[in-house]
């Protein structure tokens, strides 16, 4: 996990963000395969490898985030 806390926030968030958005029209693909998910209609080989391709990056990010806050929150109680 230290690539993920050496990759730069920014740049990672614009990627993740743009990945989990494209195609912007007519819906991202994303939020196409979560309600396919649901609907339990998520039964193709490319309908779940678009799922990975388009989450992967976000839940990475979100992992990234989690781990920054843990470890400011750590920082914190040791500086007390």
């Amino acid at each position: 996990m230290n690539w993920l806390r050496q990759t730069p926030t920014v740049p990672f968030a614009i990627i993740a963000i743009m990945l989990a958005m494209a195609p912007f029209k007519p819906e991202p693909h994303l939020i196409e395969k979560l309600r396919m998910l649901g609907a339990g209609e998520l039964t193709r080989p490319l309908d779940i490898f678009d799922l990975f391709l388009h989450g992967t990056p976000l839940v990475l990010f979100l992992v990234k985030i989690f781990i920054a806050d843990r470890q400011g929150t750590a920082d914190a109680a040791d500086d007390s």
